[in-house]
This record gives C-alpha cells, sequence and structure tokens, in this order.
C-alpha cells in the first residue's frame, strides 16, 4: 500500500477508475474505515438518513450486481461494491436519536439553545418529513404565509425533502471517495444499475433509493479514459 495522500494531493489525483487490479491485495478493512470517515460528513439536521450497504468480492452477490450496474467494466473488475442508499424512511428514528441525545447531554447551561434543538426535532423536523395525502400543499402554503412576513426557508415540498436527502448522502460519498483515495485505492461512482432488480437481489428496505453503486479498488492505468478536463474555473466560480 503506497503511503497515505494528504488532503489536497488526494482531491487532485483521484479519478473516476473504470479497471481495477484483479491481482494485488486489497484490504477492505480500508473499506470499513473510510466509510466511518465517511459518516462525520455534514449532512442535513444531522438526521443521516443515509446508509451504505458493502458488497465484498468473496459476497455471492458480487458478480450478479455487477451485472446490474449493466455489466461495465468499473462493475465487473471491482473489488468491492458499495451501494449508497438514502433512508428518508428513518427519519423518525432519527429524529428521537437526536432529541434523546440533546435532552440526555444538557447540562443547564444555554438552556435556550437546548429548547430551541429539542423543539427544532420534536415539531419542525416531523413538519417537514412526515408524509401524508396533501401534506406537501399545506406546508407550501405555511411556507408562502410564513415567507411573506419574514425570512423563510421555501424547499419544503416533497421533491425538495427528497433531494436534501440525497445531498447528505452524496457528501457522505464524496468523503468516502476522498479517504479511499488518500488510503491508496480508487473509486469509480456509477449511477448506470437496474435499481429495481438491485434492490430485489440485496433485498433492500421498499423505502430506500439508490444514489450511487460506488466501485472500489486498486486502479490500473487503463482504467482512466483520458486526460481529465474541467471548464474553466472563471465558469464555475463566481465572486460578487
Amino acid at each position: 500500500m503506497k503511503e497515505e495522500l494528504n488532503f489536497f494531493e488526494a482531491v487532485s489525483q483521484r479519478r473516476s477508475v473504470r479497471v481495477f487490479d484483479q491481482m494485488g491485495t486489497f484490504d477492505g478493512g480500508i473499506v470499513q474505515k473510510c466509510l466511518e470517515a465517511a459518516i462525520l460528513s455534514p449532512n442535513s439536521s444531522n438526521l443521516q438518513l443515509y446508509q451504505f450497504v458493502r458488497v465484498p468480492e468473496y459476497s455471492t452477490l458480487k458478480d450478479r450486481l455487477a451485472q446490474l450496474c449493466m455489466g461495465q467494466k468499473a462493475a465487473t473488475t471491482a473489488r468491492e461494491l458499495v451501494v449508497v442508499l438514502t433512508r428518508r424512511d428513518r427519519w423518525k428514528a432519527h429524529a428521537k436519536a437526536n432529541f434523546e441525545f440533546i435532552s440526555g447531554s444538557a447540562s443547564g447551561e444555554g438552556d435556550k439553545k437546548v429548547k430551541l434543538a429539542l423543539r427544532y426535532y420534536g415539531k419542525l423536523v416531523p413538519m417537514l418529513y412526515r408524509k401524508f395525502p396533501g401534506w406537501t400543499m399545506m406546508k407550501e402554503l405555511i411556507a408562502l404565509a410564513v415567507g411573506l412576513r419574514k425570512l423563510m426557508v421555501w424547499e419544503v415540498s416533497e421533491t425538495a425533502v427528497r433531494i436534501s436527502v440525497h445531498k447528505s448522502a452524496s457528501l457522505a460519498s464524496m468523503t468516502f471517495m476522498l479517504a479511499m483515495k488518500a488510503s491508496g485505492y480508487d473509486t469509480c461512482p456509477m449511477e448506470g444499475f437496474d435499481s429495481k432488480r438491485v434492490k430485489k437481489l440485496l433485498k433492500l428496505p421498499v423505502g430506500s433509493e439508490i444514489a450511487m453503486i460506488i466501485a472500489c479498488g486498486k486502479g490500473l492505468p487503463e482504467g482512466i479514459y483520458g486526460e481529465r478536463f474541467r471548464v474553466p474555473t472563471s465558469e464555475l466560480i463566481v465572486v460578487k
């Protein structure tokens, strides 16, 4: 294993690698370590509504899963596949866990902040994440009424909540991929897969969605398809 890279080296050298070495050693413990680092990533309301499902090379499901990734080389040559799920369906349990953590760690100091935090997890989070017929329209009407008088977060629809959950999963996924690169391994995030058949194969929860599947391994030179291209920085970074 090569020496670990620093942050900017990892960012600069990370590429989406599509062919992985089949002969060298592969340390699954590094994958676990990098995933544990990934869960420290920022996420919306600290709800952590995502889940990583590891499918290591010794799993009987690995080859079948690779074929469901449209048989692309990044999947078939990967030493491990990590399925990144969004778990919006776990919002109640995670909101409760945050509520109980704050309640149990309150020291009596900063009571106002504690009360605000408890109100957030006890009332506001349920208002945003609960689902029943007509509630999306009600949330949007409430946002409109409040927003006419003061500052308001307008993104309260079901689509907006779904996007928010996928954002959190993506932030954690990026941390994982950079950690893998810093540890001497390569990755390739894939969106090309049959989501319905993957869910059936892995027996994934009905309420989950697959954000991406990440192929992991030691990349081979032929796995990098051409030079890196990015549009000019001036188009992507704007100063007002």
